[in-house]
């Protein structure tokens, strides 16, 4: 008997009139690949867990607030792109993504010349920048390499990256002296 009254109030319900728009949850998201922390003015996930936020938790990092980018967030700001001669084949390729100034600022981040920028890849490799190294290399978030998404266990999904050849104090440093400030798989920024 309870369910047919289930049954039957199911089938009344949709003649109900449409839930307004507003009632709908948010675009979804998908998973954070980057997180940004440190000086920041936004925030839009919580501390640092260490059961949750257990690659971090073994790279000893801690925050107080994150924001985080889904690969979609990363892939709306503006891009740009530049044609670099890498290190792992001697020739040149296109990478495209955001400047990581513009994903800074999208954080919140005010960024001072002297603002220490410490680039964390997953396999915990760090490098450490400038902001103003940051601004006058120009280097990017590059999600694509030569036209693709770049796969996680290749060099991405992310890759902190300048074009090299385009900074004088660094086209006449051998391939592998250019890129020693660019983590490949990058998936931290603290902002100090």
């Amino acid at each position: 008997m309870k369910k047919r009254t289930f049954m039957a109030a199911l089938a009344g319900a949709g003649t109900l009139p449409a839930l307004p728009a507003a009632a709908a949850p948010a675009i979804a998201r998908g998973p954070a690949l980057l997180t940004v922390t440190g000086a920041i003015a936004k925030a839009n996930r919580g501390p640092f867990d260490p059961v949750a936020d257990q690659m971090m938790h073994k790279q000893k990092l801690s925050f107080d607030k994150a924001y985080v980018f889904d690969y979609a967030a990363l892939t709306a700001l503006p891009a740009v792109t530049i044609r670099p001669t890498l290190e792992y084949d001697g020739k040149p390729h296109t990478l495209k993504g955001p400047l990581l100034t513009d994903v800074l600022k999208a954080a919140g981040a005010t960024l001072a010349p002297a603002t220490r920028l410490a680039l964390r890849a997953v396999d915990g490799y760090a490098a450490v920048i400038t902001a103003e190294q940051a601004r006058t290399r120009r280097y990017l978030v590059a999600t694509h390499l030569d036209g693709q998404p770049m796969a996680l266990g290749g060099l991405g999904p992310l890759w902190a990256i300048y074009d090299a050849d385009r900074v004088p104090d660094m086209a006449t440093r051998t391939p592998a002296e250019r890129f020693n400030s660019c983590p490949w798989a990058l998936y931290h920024i603290e902002v100090a």
